[in-house]
């Protein structure tokens, strides 16, 4: 497997579907991938002929010189990939590479306007070794066949504490690089203060660690074992994992008929996904009407009850709601939930009624609060409008799509 970086000519990719990151980074079983495979800095005398068999496959490689000069100054630059029998037995020559540059403000700023050199990088927007960086760029990688294993432990070294702080970036110009970076857990597209470049991908660990990444958006599909963390279902795989929590639940435990739990309203609603540690613990949906949004259809599995993943779940769903503007949120709760909902606010009002459906009795229950000063409305940024749902404090690929110039091709082949 390779991954061309701006050190070669790079050809355009078709933007198809973003794949779903199966293998995000950092690797939750990374004891699996230490294995077979070993990682290490990489020596000087090691790179040519390493570096000779890469240009087979990699014709666009910068020169021997130039990589050279940059692990002079800073060694962490460029890591080995070799199979740990060979390693342990005295055979110690890499037999793959994954190269990172350690980017400056500067080098970040030339990076995604699209002027940086990656063929001979200029050192002065670099970080030494002893440097915090302001982003890391994938700059390029090699790995044949079960060396791919190695490429999870050498993003490991990007964690440490010096370097986990930075963005990652990369640019794929083959369908299988693209696909690799997606899978890692990369998305479509770069920003940096009031750039963007749409040609690149990222890997956005500042706003994952941020303090102010709201509550619906936390889960980014790598958590610590116990940790509580929701987003919103946004993928074909997130909706089955909906659908597996509430058939478990509603089907399985409380006897609820089929036709009745999938009531035809899971296609024009927004789900949320509570997860503990990386599994996927608890769902809840949202649907949006004139002046409320109803919240409805919370589930929890048996085995996680204990672990209140419902509290950050609801508070994540009535953030939401108010970040769209909505003031009046509105509910059918059991009966015998009615403390559990009076907790975040919410209230039996007059003229509330009762119901009966699926074998339990609900009453009407209600929340009203005041309208948030900084709600999505009509003359905030426009552009913020066309972000993905729950995603609006993170620039979205639409955004980035305008470094492009205006061709209008449908209009010039003189299409309808």
């Amino acid at each position: 497997m390779t991954i061309h970086s701006t050190v070669f000519n790079a050809l355009p990719v078709d933007p198809p579907a973003v794949h779903p990151a199966k293998h995000p980074l950092p690797a939750r079983n990374i004891e699996d991938f230490a294995q077979n495979v070993v990682v290490f800095t990489l020596g000087a005398d090691d790179l040519g002929p390493l570096m000779n068999r890469a240009k087979i496959d990699l014709p666009g490689l910068a020169s021997e010189e130039a990589v050279l000069r940059v692990m002079a100054h800073n060694p962490d630059t460029v890591w080995g990939i070799a199979r740990r029998e060979k390693y342990a037995g005295g055979e110690s020559g890499p037999e793959g590479f994954i190269g990172f540059l350690m980017l400056n403000e500067e080098g970040l700023r030339h990076l995604i306007a699209g002027t940086f050199d990656a063929s001979d990088p200029d050192k002065d927007l670099l970080c030494a070794q002893h440097e915090r960086p302001a982003g890391i760029y994938l700059w390029a990688m090699w790995a044949r066949n079960k060396l791919v294993a190695g490429i999870p432990l050498a993003f490991e070294k990007m964690w440490t504490p010096l370097y986990k702080d930075a963005d990652l970036y990369a640019r794929a110009v083959t369908q299988d690089g693209k696909r690799l970076l997606e899978t890692m857990g990369f998305s479509p597209g770069a920003t940096f203060e009031n750039l963007a470049n749409s040609s690149l991908h990222s890997l956005c660990r500042s706003d994952l660690n941020a303090a102010d990444v709201p509550s619906y958006d936390r889960y980014n599909g790598h958590s610590p074992a116990k940790a509580i963390a929701v987003t919103v279902a946004r993928s074909i795989e997130d909706l089955m994992r909906v659908i597996s929590i509430r058939s478990a639940v509603y089907i399985g435990e409380q006897e609820c008929p089929y036709l009745e739990e999938f009531d035809g309203n899971d296609f024009s609603s927004t789900h949320l996904l509570g997860y503990v540690g990386n599994e996927p613990a608890a769902c809840l949906r949202i649907r949006y009407f004139a002046d409320f949004a109803k919240i409805e259809r919370l589930a929890v599995r048996k085995e996680f009850r204990k672990k209140r993943v419902s509290l950050p779940l609801v508070e994540a769903a009535i953030d939401l709601c108010q970040a769209k503007g909505y003031q009046r949120l509105y509910g059918h709760a059991q009966k015998r939930l009615v403390k559990f909902w009076s907790q975040f606010g919410f209230e039996t009002f007059p003229g509330g009624q009762e119901l009966i459906f699926s074998d339990f009795d609900y009453v009407e229950m209600q929340m009203v609060t005041a309208r948030r000063p900084n709600a999505i409305s009509i003359g905030i940024d426009p552009y913020l409008i066309l972000r993905p749902e729950g995603r609006w404090h993170r620039p979205g690929i639409l955004e980035q799509s305008r470094s492009r110039p205006v061709t209008r091709p449908s209009v010039e082949r003189g299409a309808a």
